[in-house]
């Protein structure tokens, strides 16, 4: 499969479940700035996503993930999924057919891509589709699974309520994230006291009112910096008073601040797919 650009077409891509291979793997390379979205959709492949550059976001039943740079994502079989992109996009994914028992995931989750991971994928990527089973590709694809079956599994998961109320809200806290409102006015506007919209949305995400909020911030800033905000753009966009304030929080979460985050998931970054992207494209 040619790795897919802005100039690709429809015919340009064959779907992974109509391949006769146990992985099947490709490229995608967009230097449109914006976003796009996928609508619901699933495979009977289990997939990984990786990025390379921009963001993506994955939304299924029950959680949102954010994939920033050199993060991948992944989603089992059969899992209906959105996925929305943000900035200038590099990917690469690899489709996993099902009855593989390596240790793969068997939950939706982000996981962070080591350099032989990455390089893994590029390689995978580029491979014939219909590539021969039982030499040096079968190898490549046998150590790239063994790679993301021990993948470090990233924190960059938003449990999202399946209570109507709860839903509706965190739809408003999503649209409007700036709404620095207190625990008791998002209480009315759910029409629940604050006592009871505590207890369903620890009961229904494992966290507080106060550390979800928090965590959609988290999720929001990455992929905001991932497509090229500033952190006081992202910091005011969050609805903090100081710049300060907002990295202290991060680093609270992730364990650094915003600067050095991105910055670790861009250095070293290979810089290939244009020129990549130029032989291969039909």
């Amino acid at each position: 499969m040619p790795i897919l650009t802005d100039s690709s077409t429809a015919a340009d891509w064959t779907e992974p479940d109509e391949v006769a291979r146990p992985v099947v793997a490709y490229g995608m390379a967009s230097e449109m700035i914006g976003s796009f979205e996928i609508d619901l959709h699933c495979h009977a492949k289990a997939q990984i996503l990786l990025v390379q550059r921009g963001a993506l976001s994955c939304r299924v039943d029950g959680g949102l993930w954010i994939v920033p740079p050199r993060s991948a994502v992944w989603i089992p079989g059969g899992t209906l999924h959105a996925i929305t992109a943000t900035g200038r996009l590099e990917g690469y994914a690899a489709f996993v057919a099902a009855g593989i028992d390596v240790g793969l995931p068997q939950r939706c989750c982000t996981v962070s891509v080591t350099p032989l991971l990455r390089e893994l994928l590029f390689r995978a990527a580029r491979l014939p589709l219909l590539y021969h089973e039982g030499g040096a590709s079968s190898r490549l694809i046998a150590v790239l699974l063994d790679e993301i079956a021990v993948a470090r599994i990233e924190d960059l998961h938003l449990p999202m309520p399946s209570d109507p109320r709860l839903r509706a809200l965190a739809d408003l806290m999503m649209a409007a994230p700036a709404d620095r409102g207190s625990l008791q006015g998002w209480a009315a506007r759910a029409g629940l006291s604050e006592r009871t919209l505590g207890r369903l949305i620890s009961r229904e995400t494992g966290m507080s009112f106060g550390r979800w909020r928090q965590q959609l911030g988290v999720m929001l800033a990455v992929q905001w910096l991932a497509g090229g905000a500033s952190i006081q753009q992202v910091a005011a966009d969050l609805g903090y008073e100081s710049v300060p304030s907002f990295v202290t929080m991060f680093r609270k979460t992730l364990g650094t601040s915003p600067g050095r985050y991105m910055a670790e998931r861009h250095a070293g970054a290979r810089v290939t797919c244009c020129s990549d992207t130029a032989a291969s494209a039909p």
